[in-house]
């Protein structure tokens, strides 16, 4: 069986300065660990599935959050860094990834042996979608230089409980 590597919300409108949920140099400093984890994945021919944060202009997380990732804006667009990376697209328009999405179809097709989560935020819709999947009993794994937020407090907290309490293998 083959492992599945999820990329949560690596996306122009989080990880280019100028947008307004740009998470900080933090998050760019994961962009090379992820590639090197993507191609170190794809000679294992482990599957891509890309989360792609999505909202309508009058979507109610507007109320907590600035707007962003508008559908058919460009801050939806998966960075240029990934490209060589082909996987699966999924749109999503909460936290969590399997929130009325197809991901939970998409990964009881492909069984796969583990899921590797990576991407940003760590403590939003990185954790989120975590708990879900171990809610699912899916094997996670999640390699702590592949993840990034824009409050490091926050991020740290993320990590140890998705490792003690999720139970998910951080690496």
């Amino acid at each position: 069986m083959a492992n599945v590597v999820i990329i949560v919300d690596m996306l122009r409108g989080f990880l280019e300065e100028g947008f307004p949920l740009f998470c900080g140099p933090d998050a760019r400093a994961i962009i090379p660990n992820v590639q090197q984890l993507l191609q170190k994945e794809r000679s294992s021919k482990s599957h891509f599935i890309y989360l792609v944060d999505t909202h309508e202009a009058d979507d109610k997380e507007f109320q907590m959050f600035p707007a962003h990732c508008i559908r058919g804006t460009v801050e939806t667009e998966i960075i240029p860094e990934l490209a060589a990376f082909e996987g699966h697209t999924v749109p999503k328009r909460r936290y969590s990834g399997f929130f009325g999405t197809p991901l939970d179809d998409l990964l009881r097709a492909a069984q796969p042996a583990k899921l590797i989560v990576v991407g940003v935020c760590t403590d939003i819709c990185v954790m989120h979608t975590v708990a879900d999947a171990r809610n699912r009993d899916y094997a996670v794994e999640v390699p702590r230089n592949c993840v990034a937020s824009f409050d490091a407090e926050a991020h740290a907290f993320a990590l140890k409980h998705m490792e003690r309490i999720l139970g998910a293998r951080i690496v």
